[in-house]
């Protein structure tokens, strides 16, 4: 083992490796609780897709150690997941593409990844896109992740009246008022530095749901359930649709977005860039692409590098002995099933809603630590500051990552072009440009 990941020539120990994986866990082990959730809007089953996330981030992250020997977690990424339930609701041919047939886009992103991995590639086509651009995805796909939260959490809710859509939730509930908590203790946790302070809060959370009668106790460990739900289920009938291809590549370009940034920080804090730049890259992209591969066949979303890595690192893990820790321990999840559906699954409400008072305060948490990015947008240049102005705002308010940004990416190359700034958008940007057209032409068409 020390020979294979070369403990001693990265300055490390088996102890601290094992410590390191174990943090990086902790610290990301709330996708387990909320992606079941998230994906369950689509119509997919709970527990399937349960298991499917534990198995597709174990061989995501077990690759990464052994190909790669770096210590960075795979898991579904927040964000793919939305867009994964929100493409899975749009209408292609007449038909609305269904949760087989996201699956089945995110596999063809997936082997088109891998592709662009091995044919080196895929930084040409990341550079492409503008720096204001990726940011404001970032940032937006977080307020739609909170909005989301909120929602979740029955502290916004939709107003039953004409002339508004929505309004304050009834804060009297008991659901919510477990959300409230759960946002309180987040916060506190987060303000000490606690190491693993979501999955923390979401197991102090849940305690006081079960402590107040508000979650149902349903045991802890069981069998790992049926994956027969949702496992090679995908559907490629409609593979040679302009707009199937649009959103296969909306997909492939946020987890080319999260894998780069991600490698970027987690390489950058172990000292592993050398000359400026990451050894065994290709290896590290090769592994992120097989495990949304992977994810797809068993029936979950975009598998990407995790950027909670870099706790596991700030450690002491420095190889990919720690994601061989971390892999495992996402295999041993499997058999907690009924812990994450007591927790993940939704309280009916009077109203008919499902709320989620336990990963809701997740949720909004997480789209906070998103919108970190706002302050490297241009916001003094007007050509990149409206474009990217309204990917953020376009995406919570159009409730839809793929709408809010087909209209940045649509004007972003047109107000360089009236600024007399045209030669500054790469053909890639218009192509992307025109691909976004006629997505939203086609949805106008077809809906």
């Amino acid at each position: 083992m020390k020979r294979f990941f070369r403990l001693r020539e990265n300055q490390t120990s088996v102890r601290r490796e094992v410590g390191g994986g174990l943090v990086t866990f902790m610290t990301m082990a709330y996708i387990i609780f909320v992606q079941p959730g998230v994906l369950s809007m689509a119509g997919m089953d709970f527990d399937a897709v349960m298991v499917a996330t534990c198995l597709a981030a174990a061989l995501a992250t077990i690759l990464m150690g052994v190909l790669a020997n770096y210590p960075i977690a795979l898991a579904p990424g927040m964000g793919e997941n939305f867009l994964f339930v929100t493409v899975s609701a749009l209408t292609i041919s007449g038909i609305p593409l269904g949760w087989r047939g996201a699956l089945a886009a995110v596999f063809l992103s997936g082997l088109v990844f891998l592709l662009l991995s091995l044919l080196k590639v895929r930084k040409r086509l990341v550079d492409a896109i503008p720096d204001s651009m990726k940011h404001a995805i970032a940032i937006g796909i977080g307020l739609f992740i909170s909005f989301i939260g909120l929602e979740w959490a029955g502290i916004v809710i939709k107003n039953p009246a004409p002339d508004a859509m929505l309004m304050m939730g009834d804060l009297s509930q008991k659901p919510v008022l477990l959300s409230l908590f759960g946002i309180v203790v987040l916060a506190i946790l987060f303000s000490r530095k606690v190491k693993g302070a979501i999955l923390w809060g979401i197991l102090l959370t849940a305690a006081g749901g079960v402590l107040f009668g508000i979650i149902r106790y349903q045991g802890v460990l069981a069998p790992p359930p049926s994956l027969a739900a949702t496992a090679f289920q995908l559907d490629f009938s409609r593979f040679f649709t302009l707009d199937f291809l649009i959103i296969a590549l909306l997909f492939l370009f946020m987890d080319l977005f999260d894998t780069i940034g991600t490698l970027i920080a987690t390489a950058s804090q172990a000292g592993f860039i050398k000359n400026g730049k990451l050894p065994r890259a290709e290896r590290a992209f090769a592994a992120d692409a097989s495990g949304t591969l992977a994810g797809s066949l068993l029936g979950t979303s975009t598998v990407t590098s995790f950027i909670e890595s870099t706790t596991g690192v700030s450690h002491g893990a420095r190889t990919g002995l720690a994601s061989l820790v971390t892999g495992g321990l996402f295999l041993l999840a499997t058999f907690f099933s009924p812990l994450v559906r007591m927790i993940g699954e939704g309280i009916p409400t009077a109203q008919g809603t499902l709320l989620h008072p336990v990963t809701a305060p997740v949720l909004v948490l997480v789209g906070c630590l998103m919108f970190r990015g706002v302050k490297k947008i241009p916001w003094d240049q007007i050509d990149e500051a409206i474009p990217a102005f309204l990917v953020i705002i376009g995406m919570p308010l159009l409730y839809s990552i793929a709408d809010g940004m087909a209209i940045g990416f649509i004007l972003h190359p047109l107000l360089k072009l009236i600024r007399g700034k045209g030669r500054e958008v790469s053909g890639i940007s218009w192509a992307l440009s025109l691909m976004f057209l006629f997505f939203l032409v086609s949805r106008i068409i077809l809906l």
